[in-house]
């Protein structure tokens, strides 16, 4: 139920709460991207490095908040329900939806919801940490992908032999395999030391991932012998 919750809440800040989030790619309006430094976190704020205003995408000046310790992390946790388009939020809503259930099954109602908001916060800082003094400490990161792959984490400690459908091209020809979790989320994250994308919070990926794995172990997650069952209908 929490993860239905949780893909409820992103849908309706992209639509509802977001000014004006470009549908597909291009340039982001010049309210949307002043809208993503209001409220994301930019890592040259964790110390305070920040400029007083930045030039925006358009040229528009944009002030820049500063933010105590308690707002930086509110903001973290606010920027993981942002997004860039409509591709971004269909990526991480879809891994969610695949990934998400199982692990909400093992934890339960509020551990789940701990676990969720623990992974976002902890791979935001994971994504902050390392861009400090970089080219990225001005740049807001926004996006579930770090809170989702928490969930990747401790979906590849607990279900390692899980079967799981992968679309790939054979020969021109895209075809469903089915590989194990270990497999297919191993090299997920493996890729994202492998080609790190610009403009893809891959830090935020990788250590989310990490966390996601420790949080589960720390709740006595442990791998299954027995494959989970993907449930066709959800319980209330």
């Amino acid at each position: 139920m929490i993860t239905l919750v949780l893909i409820g809440l992103n849908i309706f800040t992209f639509f509802f709460i977001q000014p004006n989030p470009p549908l597909w790619f291009g340039t982001t309006p010049p309210n949307e991207e002043r809208f993503y430094y209001e409220t994301a976190p930019l890592p040259c704020q964790f110390d305070d490095e920040c400029p007083a205003t930045i030039v925006g995408s358009a040229g528009q000046p944009i002030e820049v908040p500063d933010r105590t310790l308690w707002e930086f992390v509110l903001s973290l946790l606010f920027s993981a329900f942002l997004h860039g388009n409509l591709l971004h939020i269909g990526g991480n809503m879809l891994f969610l939806w695949v990934f998400g259930n199982n692990v909400e099954d093992f934890l339960g109602l509020f551990k789940y919801i701990l676990f969720y908001l623990v992974g976002a916060i902890g791979s935001g800082f994971a994504q902050v940490l390392t861009n400090l003094g970089s080219d990225g400490s001005e740049v807001p990161a926004i996006g579930a992908s770090g809170a989702v792959a928490a969930v990747l984490g401790a979906y590849f400690v607990l279900y390692p032999r899980a079967r799981v459908n992968v679309l790939v091209p054979i020969l021109f020809i895209w075809t469903i395999l089915q590989l194990s979790a270990f497999v297919v989320l191993g090299l997920w994250f493996v890729y994202q030391f492998i080609v790190p994308q610009e403009g893809v919070a891959w830090q935020a990926h990788a250590g989310g991932f990490v966390i996601g794995a420790l949080l589960i172990l720390l709740f006595g997650g442990r791998p299954h012998r027995k494959r989970p069952v993907w449930q066709t209908e959800w319980r209330y």
